[in-house]
């Protein structure tokens, strides 16, 4: 029986706004440079598997100014490479300073807070569990999640980063479940998936873009309104390769 659900934050729960697709248009138009939405989406998923790997290695955040924007550099090179536009990596190093120069904030996605809602009004004990590097009460209340959640942990409390064992067992320990009996849900296949499945806990990927093209070892969603009926058949549905399947 699963008792508790965790959730990745970033592409799972929240994204960011003004959208970065939106951002990376304009900031090539700096250049002259021309890219669609699609391409740009598409150019983030690759590349984000490259940040994750990084980040699972050496968190970014600790890392020197000077390292980090060589590593970014490369990161946005990537991103435009995948969306069809080749450019160097100093031009991409120029294109990315542009890009953080936008202020931005995070939003949750629509889908949300309803799910939470019918989570938690049907028992399930709720966690987040990010590696983003910053307390996460405040950010979580402004949200609005804080009525739905029992607790939120993030990679600089727990010591690692996703998909290392130390935030995945003490979300366990938070919630008071055994691995068997948690749903971890997230964007990530290394992360999220791996990193979950590797203490015990059922993974579930959510490809809000359908760019996902790895791992189809695990149940998939579009939106977190299909997690319920994910779970109302658990745990036979969370053996099966995509959800409904």
């Amino acid at each position: 029986m699963i008792k508790a659900v965790f959730f990745d934050f970033y592409n799972t729960l929240v994204q960011f706004w003004p959208p970065l697709d939106e951002i990376q248009q304009a900031s090539c138009l700096e250049f002259g440079l021309k890219v669609s939405k699609e391409g740009i989406n598409r150019g983030y998923a690759v590349a984000d598997v490259l940040f994750n790997r990084e980040n699972e290695s050496r968190p970014l955040a600790l890392r020197p100014e000077a390292e980090r924007m060589d590593f970014f550099a490369r990161y946005e090179q990537l991103i435009l490479e995948n969306a069809g536009l080749p450019v160097t990596l100093s031009l991409a190093r120029q294109i990315w300073q542009i890009a953080i120069s936008v202020p931005k904030d995070f939003v949750a996605f629509d889908d949300t807070i309803p799910a939470m809602a019918r989570l938690h009004q049907q028992g399930y004990r709720l966690g987040i569990l990010s590696n983003l590097r910053r307390d996460m009460q405040p950010l979580c209340q402004r949200l609005g999640f804080a009525p739905y959640l029992d607790f939120c942990i993030s990679s600089a409390e727990a010591g690692a980063e996703k998909p290392n064992p130390p935030i995945f067992l003490a979300a366990l320990k938070r919630a008071g479940v055994d691995p068997h009996e948690a749903v971890h849900v997230g964007d990530q296949v290394r992360s999220d998936v791996a990193g979950a499945r590797a203490v015990g806990i059922h993974p579930v990927l959510i490809d809000r873009g359908g760019w996902k093209s790895e791992s189809d070892d695990c149940p998939r969603i579009a939106t977190l309104a299909e997690l319920e009926q994910l779970l109302a058949t658990a745990p036979e549905s969370l053996s099966s390769q995509r959800a409904g399947a």
